[in-house]
């Protein structure tokens, strides 16, 4: 299906990760101008882009510094003039369990500043593009998950930083995005557990992924391009042009989480 993606400009944050590094190549498949960014890892970032036909640019920095996002948008906008499409899709998930208790003011504050703040900033430049370049149609979609939605225990920062992104940050924007571009949208996809480097730990424990798999109807973990697919479609203007403010769920039907094992269970305190 022709998605009217061709020669669009799209900005990918966070490239060098299992999703960022098949959203960006979706686009490309699209004919679109791509704009891929990664923080540390280049070599994966290049690694993800090696291979595919199109026009796409490379561009490090830190989303949480605003210089760095300035440098970022600069960059874009000298090799293709303006950015039409924000994929706001860099962050991080901490991997070790830590419930609130045990949790120290650093890690909160590093996981908000990357996985939120950093969007903020992000959204930010991109909608004063929207301004300087008086675009009409612009899209952002942003990576939530599902922690957002549903909570995540020992991960408290990581679900209040995504619930932030999806609910108040989403729905402020996609009001606000009319005022400057009239058919400006703001969605987000939010996916559950997928395949990818940052939960290698949790996908190589088979007891684990059966847990999860008890809440999911399609008994599945997600693969990085069945997100992609999704960033994709909301992306579009043909395919999702009367589309803003609503959330894209990719967890095969998730419905929230198993909190106890058959063990930890006791029939006698029912």
């Amino acid at each position: 299906m022709e998605t009217g993606l061709s020669g669009q400009v799209v900005l990918v944050t966070g490239v060098s990760g299992g999703i960022g590094g098949e959203i960006a190549p979706a686009f490309l498949a699209e004919r679109a101008r791509v704009v891929a960014h990664y923080h540390r890892e280049r070599e994966r970032a290049e690694g993800a882009l090696a291979g595919c036909a199109g026009d796409w640019r490379i561009q490090g920095g830190d989303l949480t510094q605003e210089a760095d996002i300035t440098s970022l948008f600069a960059a874009a906008e000298g090799a293709f003039g303006h950015v039409d499409v924000l994929v706001a899709n860099a962050g991080v998930w901490p991997p070790d369990d830590r419930p609130i208790h045990e949790m120290s003011l650093d890690q909160w504050n590093r996981t908000l500043a990357v996985d939120l703040t950093s969007v903020f900033l992000c959204a930010r430049e991109f909608f004063r593009g929207i301004v300087r370049h008086k675009l009409d149609s612009p899209a952002v979609v942003l990576i939530g998950s599902t922690a957002g939605l549903f909570g995540e225990a020992g991960h408290a920062d990581y679900a209040t930083a995504k619930a932030g992104l999806t609910h108040g940050l989403a729905k402020s924007l996609k009001n606000e995005i009319c005022r400057i571009a009239p058919r400006g949208r703001v969605n987000v996809v939010c996916p559950g557990w997928t395949v990818t480097p940052m939960v290698d730990r949790f996908t190589s424990q088979p007891e684990k992924v059966r847990r999860v798999l008890q809440t999911v109807p399609l008994r599945k973990v997600a693969r990085p391009k069945d997100v992609a697919a999704a960033v994709v479609y909301l992306a579009s203007e043909k395919l999702a042009g009367h589309i803003t403010g609503q959330v894209l769920t990719v967890a095969g039907g998730m419905e929230g989480r198993v909190l106890y094992t058959p063990e930890e269970i006791d029939p006698g305190r029912a």
